[in-house]
């Protein structure tokens, strides 16, 4: 689906970055050859290795604007920072590990510009190419995605994926309030709570495991069951 061709939209592309020195430079080349985005903000949260120092001389420079958190506030939080300092109409999360690949952009913003989709999240599970590894993660994605579908009444694939991108209507009247990992499955409750058109596209997938410097944990899996339970009930 790389082929598609789409019109020139206001889209940001915001990227949480939490110690990725070996990979944000690569990342943000990649975003930029896509020449998709009219701006790129990254939101440093707290970095303790080299990306602060990489990403103050990368500032003001090919379309990208760096925030810095002074502490580390997790993931989610740096997401929020990002969503609400973007200034396009669509907005597009990516993250900078490398596992997921910016040249699967107009596949992903195709049904937004087609009209039929408000909200669109790129599976990991409907057959394109992807790196085989990590079982129990796998397991872990399916289970959170089949609660996602028993509460909410849905036919999602993958919930837990990290490419999302809507249109800015979306979160205009969300208060997301996600600090980590829980931004999937809070902003999926609440998109779906709304009745937005939530389209699934087909991505590739490089994931990286635990020695590469994945992040994620197991708490997470509990936090994201407890998010999904809450905000079924409540705003």
């Amino acid at each position: 689906m790389r082929d598609v061709i789409i019109p020139v939209m206001n889209l940001s592309v915001v990227i949480p970055v939490y110690n990725e020195e070996h990979n944000i430079r690569e990342i943000l080349r990649r975003v930029q050859a896509t020449k998709l985005a009219k701006e790129i903000v990254v939101v440093d949260d707290g970095s303790q290795d080299g990306t602060r120092e990489i990403l103050k001389k990368m500032d003001g420079k090919g379309k990208v604007r760096v925030i810095l958190h002074e502490r580390n506030k997790g993931k989610g939080a740096a997401v929020v920072t990002g969503l609400n300092a973007a200034k396009g109409d669509v907005l597009l999360i990516q993250d900078a590990d490398l596992e997921y690949d910016p040249r699967d952009y107009p596949a992903l913003l195709q049904p937004i510009h087609e009209g039929v989709a408000d909200v669109v999240y790129g599976s990991r599970f409907l057959g394109s190419p992807h790196r085989v590894t990590m079982f129990w993660h796998l397991v872990a994605n399916k289970l959170l995605t089949l609660m996602t579908n028993i509460l909410y009444n849905t036919i999602l694939t993958d919930m837990e994926t990290g490419y999302k991108v809507f249109r800015r209507k979306v979160i205009e009247d969300m208060n997301l309030r996600a600090k980590r990992f829980d931004f999937e499955p809070e902003f999926t409750a609440k998109a779906l709570k709304r009745n937005y058109r939530i389209f699934e596209v087909p991505i590739s997938f490089n994931p990286r495991d635990y020695s590469q410097g994945k992040k994620i944990k197991l708490r997470d899996a509990f936090e994201a069951v407890w998010t999904l339970l809450k905000y079924r009930f409540v705003e």
